[in-house]
C-alpha cells in the first residue's frame, strides 16, 4: 500500500487495526508526526517544565489532560492508547516491554505529551531534491545517546538523543536551511560532521532505530530527537514512563507547511 499518499486518519485507522506496525517514516507525507511521552500526573508539571527548557529536544505540541484520550488540538477522532504503532514501556528507568496498545497499562491519572518529530521535515528535504536515507532504504532512522546534556527541571536530566541523516556535502547548507523553518519539529540540526564531538563512537551501531549507508562524499548530520524523554527516563528511573517506540510515531492532523516559519 501506498502509505505516503495516505491522510493521517486513514494512517491512524491502520495503526489502530493493526495493519501498520512499524516504523511511519514516508507515511501520509506532508503532515506532521509526533513523538509521545506519558507521565502520572505527579510529575507532569516537571516534565512541562523539562521541555520547556529544552525546546530542540522536547517541541510540545499538545498536552493530554489526565482521564482524556484525545489530542484534540492536532487529530480529529484519535485515541492516543491506539493510534500508535508501538509503545514501550519502562519502570524504574528499565524498558520492561513493547506493545502494540495501551489498554493493560492505561490510567486516568495519565498526562500525555506529543512532542514535535523530525518525520515531519523529511518531506521538504525531499522537495528539495536531498535523499532522506532510512526513507529510501526502507529502515528506521538512527538515533544516538549523547555527550550534550539537556537542562535540568525538578525529577527530569539526562544526555539529548539525536537522529541522524546522512547529507552530501553540497547539499549540507541547503538542509540546514530546510529544517530551520522548522523549530517545533526540533529545526536546524545541532550538530554537524565527526560524531565524536557529541559522544558517538560509532555509527553502525546506533542506540536507537537501523544503521543507514553514509556514501563517499556525505557529512552526517545530527537533529535534536524526541527519543530524548526515553534516554531521560532511563537515567532518573521514574516510577513509570510510557513513550513510542523509537521511529514509531503518532501521526497528526497538521500540515508540514503550518508548523514552518516562511
Amino acid at each position: 500500500m501506498d502509505y505516503a499518499n495516505l491522510p493521517p486518519a486513514e494512517i491512524r485507522k491502520l495503526i489502530r487495526e493493526k495493519q501498520i506496525t512499524g516504523p511511519t517514516a514516508g507515511h501520509a507525507l506532508g503532515y506532521a508526526q509526533a513523538n509521545l511521552a506519558i507521565l502520572k500526573k505527579e510529575h507532569a508539571f516537571d516534565f512541562l517544565l523539562f521541555a520547556q527548557r529544552n525546546p530542540k529536544a522536547c517541541p510540545i505540541l499538545d498536552v493530554i489532560e489526565p482521564g482524556e484520550v484525545a489530542p484534540k488540538g492536532i487529530a480529529k477522532d484519535a485515541d492516543i492508547r491506539t493510534d500508535i504503532p508501538k509503545y514501550r514501556v519502562y519502570k524504574k528507568g528499565v524498558f520492561v516491554e513493547e506493545v502494540t496498545d495501551l489498554y493493560d497499562y492505561w490510567s486516568d491519572d495519565f498526562v500525555c505529551f506529543l512532542i514535535g518529530c523530525s518525520f515531519s521535515f523529511e518531506n521538504a528535504l525531499l522537495n528539495n531534491e536531498i535523499d532522506v536515507r532510512h526513507i529510501s532504504e526502507g529502515c528506521n532512522v538512527p538515533m544516538y545517546k549523547t555527550n550534550i546534556a539537556t537542562t535540568p527541571a525538578g525529577l527530569f536530566e539526562g544526555p539529548t538523543v539525536v537522529s541522524m541523516r546522512p547529507i552530501p556535502e553540497a547539499d549540507v547548507v541547503r538542509a540546514v536551511q530546510v529544517t530551520s523553518r522548522f523549530p517545533s519539529v526540533h529545526g536546524a540540526p545541532l550538530h554537524i560532521g565527526n560524531p565524536e564531538t557529541i559522544g558517538i563512537q560509532d555509527l553502525s551501531k546506533p542506540d536507537f532505530g537501523d544503521a543507514v549507508t553514509i556514501k563517499e562524499g556525505e557529512v552526517p548530520v545530527f537533529w535534536a530527537c524526541g527519543v530524548t524523554p526515553q534516554a531521560i527516563a532511563m537515567h532518573v528511573k521514574p516510577d513509570l514512563m510510557i513513550t513510542h517506540a523509537p521511529g514509531h510515531m503518532f501521526v497528526t492532523d497538521i500540515r508540514d507547511e503550518h508548523l514552518g516559519i516562511l
